[in-house]
């Protein structure tokens, strides 16, 4: 497989429904409460009408699917661990322990763990085999992958969006786990938004000052050694992304063709959308934001995005865990959509005071 033609994937995605927009913003103004007092929850149920096609959105089946892989660039000192982490981590999401899976349950949402390029094969059998390759090479010394397996790992995300769909889910959470890969993300967020890698790098899951300045080092020297090209997001994924990036930019991609809509985790969910926008710009509307993570470019990849998230609450845990929570909030500004009206209630509507 060689680079997918994007710009018929982005010429077959369906247009956000204006009118379903439209009309569930009217809608909002007759509930009876005040003007927009539910702020950005009012503007992302109006989006879910926009995405979905009506003014009367529904997300009973819920998933998260959280893409598993390794990354070459850990060779550099950049974390704390080991990439055996990764495969231990895909098992037990696999298995329900996980810290995204045990919240995922409260909210009723479905987990599903994808190996799309772990260095250790995992040993739960629930673990969906979609690997790619042993994990990427270290994109310090070399492009992290090819052509050819870049757009493979892309076609694993559109192929879980519309296999998803197929079963029947209306929404879907973006979420990922691999050792280095916040990495990997902040080499493409110094790509493709200019960014110095001073701005961009954070500490992950917790890098001392030693580590933090190895971090630095390696995504600089990787942008040096591959010079990614700032206008072409596929060569920037190639030289020094990683397959859960790919592949969760495929789910943005696949999420907008099947007309569901995707939720953004952090960092490293809000990288790959960030890619998935400029391979195919008409996927962004079908993305909405969850939260704001500490890592330090993720707010403006979220601006570059024109997403505004609604929760910040210091999260930075990854596996989509910001995405399930934000479902819970959701469905209490759909239950508030479906509440009483003015007129339930016998009372003048509120006007718009300027």
């Amino acid at each position: 497989m060689t680079a997918l033609d994007f710009a018929a994937l982005n010429a077959a995605i369906p247009p956000f429904d204006t009118e379903s927009a439209d009309l569930a913003r009217e809608h909002w103004a007759a509930v009876a409460k005040p003007l927009g007092s539910l702020g950005v929850l009012e503007d992302a149920v109006v989006q879910l009408a926009g995405i979905m096609g009506t003014p009367n959105p529904e997300i009973r089946d819920r998933a998260v699917l959280v893409f598993c892989a390794d990354n070459g660039v850990v060779a550099q000192g950049v974390t704390q661990c080991g990439q055996e982490v990764s495969t231990l981590v895909a098992d037990s999401v696999a298995a329900g322990t996980s810290s995204v899976a045990v919240m995922a349950k409260t909210v009723r949402a479905q987990v599903v763990s994808v190996d799309v390029g772990l260095a250790t094969p995992p040993s739960n059998p629930r673990v969906v085999g979609c690997s790619v390759a042993p994990g990427t090479a270290d994109m310090t010394e070399g492009p992290a992958m090819t052509p050819e397996q870049a757009a493979a790992a892309i076609d694993v995300g559109i192929d879980a969006a519309h296999s998803m769909r197929s079963r029947g889910f209306d929404i879907l959470c973006a979420g990922e786990m691999g050792i280095g890969n916040t990495t990997t993300s902040s080499a493409i967020a110094s790509v493709l938004l200019g960014l110095d890698p001073t701005v961009s790098v954070g500490r992950g899951a917790g890098l001392d000052d030693e580590g933090l300045a190895r971090k630095e080092a390696a995504v600089r020297r990787a942008i040096q050694v591959n010079a990614p090209d700032p206008a072409d997001a596929f060569d920037v994924l190639c030289k020094v992304g990683g397959f859960d990036i790919c592949a969760m930019a495929g789910l943005y991609i696949g999420g907008a063709l099947c007309g569901m809509p995707v939720v953004v985790d952090g960092l490293v969910s809000a990288v790959a959308a960030l890619a998935a926008s400029r391979l195919c710009p008409a996927c962004t509307h079908a993305m909405l934001a969850s939260h704001i993570s500490t890592e330090p470019a993720t707010v403006a990849i979220l601006e570059a995005l024109g997403l505004h998230p609604p929760i910040n609450a210091g999260m930075r845990l990854g596996e989509g865990s910001g995405a399930v929570a934000l479902l819970p909030l959701l469905d209490m500004a759909l239950a508030v959509y479906d509440a009483a009206s003015f007129d339930d209630l016998g009372m003048d509507a509120y006007e718009e005071l300027s």
